[in-house]
């Protein structure tokens, strides 16, 4: 049975840090949905009801322009090891750019001011609700270890191909929503 919370309990909190992996989706009315698995490396637990993750430059933006149109996120974690569990995070979501004040404070704050390879926005969530479910149709998987082909693309990109490469694909979504990474930035 589904079980709903108004904030992130410190089971919830134990569980996450015991993942290797989360989902982000977000949709506009108009757009196509996107699911997008992050690695937890970057993810953070800011609050009760706060959390955020580091994002890394991709091919595309969509969760970005999702979230400056419409603002929904939701974020789900799945137990592939142990006891089964799904927990999600819903709430209202925003993307704080590289290079503006905001992202320098939380970068900061939450990630000790370390800043990968790549990194382009930490997207954060300000969570109205945390629900949790079975999750026994959920398969078992070993957890192999980290990937480490975003960091050496990144790394061979370098800092002026990485912006050249954000400008061309980052800009707009897949449905032509523009992201305000470039907006943003040059405000900041």
């Amino acid at each position: 049975m589904a079980k709903q919370f108004p904030q992130i309990e410190l089971a919830h909190r134990a569980f996450i840090a015991r993942q290797h992996i989360f989902f982000a989706a977000s949709a506009t009315a108009a757009s196509r949905i996107n699911l997008s698995p992050r690695g937890t490396d970057g993810f953070r637990i800011l609050g009760s009801n706060a959390v955020a993750y580091l994002d890394r430059t991709g091919s595309g933006c969509e969760t970005a322009a999702h979230l400056k149109a419409d603002g929904r996120l939701t974020l789900m974690f799945c137990a592939f090891e142990a006891p089964p569990l799904i927990l999600r995070l819903y709430g209202q979501g925003a993307s704080l750019w590289r290079g503006t004040p905001a992202y320098a404070r939380l970068l900061a704050e939450a990630f000790g001011g370390e800043e990968p390879l790549g990194a382009r926005q930490i997207v954060t969530l300000d969570v109205d609700l945390v629900q949790t479910s079975c999750g026994f149709g959920v398969p078992l998987f070993d957890y192999a270890g980290e990937r480490d082909t975003l960091e050496r693309w990144a790394a061979a990109k370098g800092e002026d191909g990485l912006e050249t490469y954000r400008r061309e694909k980052n800009a707009r979504s897949m449905d032509g929503l523009p992201t305000g990474m470039f907006d943003e930035m040059a405000a900041g």
